[in-house]
């Protein structure tokens, strides 16, 4: 099912999210839902509370758009260690329309989260997919995208 994407300023974009607690048929639902709306939308990633839900959960797909579907789920996500380097790119925002954020970001990252199962899991993500995961990171913390941006950076 296709969830209504909540824009800024709704509250619930600046809340720091809940851990997801129950690994069930409801948070399966939900994902199916989140993936659904963030192919229709059409973005990269999506996180819980850009469908009014306040908990640890993000999607993403940076393959999707060169016509590779590659679907992630990230539960309880953390980042473990970001790289020194940093890029600056163009970032979007399915909440924030019609906007673009320059925003510099660390190269690449670490980090661990849950499947859908629960069970524990460990990546690395550099270049865009990296830019993606601190994006979405950022919206379980209730940050935005231009919070992050330079005054003079923004692009549109």
């Amino acid at each position: 099912m296709i969830r209504p994407i909540v824009q800024v300023p709704d509250p619930v974009l600046r809340e720091v999210c809940a851990p997801v607690q129950a690994f069930d048929a409801a948070l399966r639902e939900l994902v199916s839902d989140m993936l659904a709306t963030m192919y229709e939308a059409p973005g990269r990633g999506l996180a819980a509370p850009q469908v009014g839900l306040p908990v640890r959960l993000f999607v993403m797909d940076v393959a999707w758009k060169d016509g590779t579907p590659e679907p992630h789920v990230f539960v309880n996500p953390e980042i473990v260690e970001a790289s020194e380097e940093r890029v600056t790119r163009e970032e979007g925002c399915l909440s924030i329309p019609g906007r673009v954020s320059r925003v510099a970001r660390p190269a690449a990252v670490a980090l661990r989260w849950r499947d859908l199962d629960g069970a524990a899991q460990e990546g690395r993500f550099a270049g865009l997919a990296a830019t993606c995961v601190q994006h979405e990171m950022d919206h379980l913390d209730g940050v935005l995208c231009t919070d992050r941006e330079e005054p003079e950076e923004a692009v549109a």
